[in-house]
């Protein structure tokens, strides 16, 4: 299978955006409100920002071969919001840096891996996990859309054909 990098390239530039759309909206709530248990799958805003943080520096680990702290699936990487809000910014970042230098061959290749939950050994097309990376990203930020929504705070756009051309 022939996957355009651009596609990632384009993906990681939607990520960022986005990463920074979430956290204007974050930083608009208390910090007991961030944490406020609000029925969601990862409970709080706050926890829900520390899985998504979780699941890329997991995925671009193993893609870019770097260490990234993580910590069992569910416990926050960071208590403090500033700290995550930085170290999130910092990963968006990485991500781009990575897109800009994958090639069409590399994601033809196959990921091995270590599963953080049962420490099995992973085999799967790499483009299919960087596929994984961007989707699992979505699908968090579509909860906190919610999350925010209940709250009265809207995030604005968030349609990736809509996004500024200016990042």
């Amino acid at each position: 299978m022939h996957i355009d990098p651009a596609l990632y390239q384009r993906m990681a530039q939607y990520n960022l955006w986005m990463t920074g759309k979430v956290y204007s909206a974050a930083d608009k709530m208390s910090d007991s409100e961030r944490k406020e248990d609000r029925g969601a799958f990862f409970k709080s805003v706050h926890s829900t920002l520390n899985h998504l943080l979780f699941g890329d520096r997991a995925w671009l680990g193993r893609f870019n071969g770097r260490s990234y702290e993580v910590k069992p699936i569910g416990i926050d990487l960071y208590d403090d919001y500033e700290p995550l809000k930085a170290a999130h910014l910092d990963i968006a970042n990485d991500i781009v840096a990575f897109t800009d230098e994958v090639t069409a061959d590399w994601l033809a290749g196959t990921l091995e891996w270590v599963a953080i939950a049962d420490g099995a050994v992973r085999y799967r097309p790499r483009w299919l996990c960087v596929t994984h990376m961007f989707n699992h990203q979505t699908h968090h930020r579509g909860q906190l859309s919610t999350l925010f929504s209940q709250t009265g705070i809207d995030i604005g756009v968030t349609d990736l054909p809509f996004m500024p051309d200016l990042l």
